[in-house]
């Protein structure tokens, strides 16, 4: 699929990074539920390339105005494989105001099941201390609001300029599940 060659070509570049982040943060990921994996472009023209792409290795599972911009998850015939796991969803977000260093793969979401008010404190024990005082290391607590969500959906984001973790109390089907009930 040439709509998606570029994305192909960047997914070895993004397991290296994830791979050299959780080094950096001594975080485990097999200890953890890998959601889907997301996507960064700069304009329109390429989210709608990548969209008729994945449109041809994927069913639209969901596409919803969050947070003032269009976000479409895509669920895949064919899971990728990254790290310890096979990931079968891809969130599509359409550009924003943000500029991204990199267009490809921007982040993986992590689901710690659980209370979401806790959601802070439980992902940060995950991570040495000093993990979370290296240089460049940020963290960004942030409540996704789209339309019609009925489950609260807070995220924490740990950050080092070019990979980004984020970790969210539910998965994204039972996030588009809750929009559909």
């Amino acid at each position: 699929m040439d709509d998606l060659n570029d994305l192909a070509i960047d997914l070895p570049r993004f397991e290296q990074a994830l791979d050299q982040f959780t080094a950096k943060l001594r975080l485990d990921l097999s200890q953890f539920s890998a959601d889907h994996i997301s996507v960064r472009c700069h304009q329109d023209a390429t989210a709608e390339r990548w969209r008729q792409g994945l449109m041809q290795c994927a069913s639209l599972l969901s596409e919803s105005m969050i947070n003032g911009r269009l976000i479409c998850l895509f669920d895949l015939q064919q899971p990728l494989n990254l790290g310890p796991w096979l990931i079968d969803c891809v969130e599509l977000p359409y550009p924003g105001r943000k500029c991204y260093l990199h267009e490809g793969w921007e982040h993986l979401e992590l689901v710690l099941s659980g209370d979401p008010d806790t959601l802070q404190a439980r992902a940060l024990s995950y991570l040495a201390d000093e993990a979370l005082l290296a240089p460049g290391i940020t963290l960004k607590q942030s409540v996704l609001q789209g339309y019609g969500d009925r489950l609260p959906n807070p995220s924490l984001a740990i950050r080092d300029g070019s990979m980004t973790i984020k970790f969210y109390p539910y998965s994204i089907r039972e996030i588009v599940t809750s929009e559909k009930s």
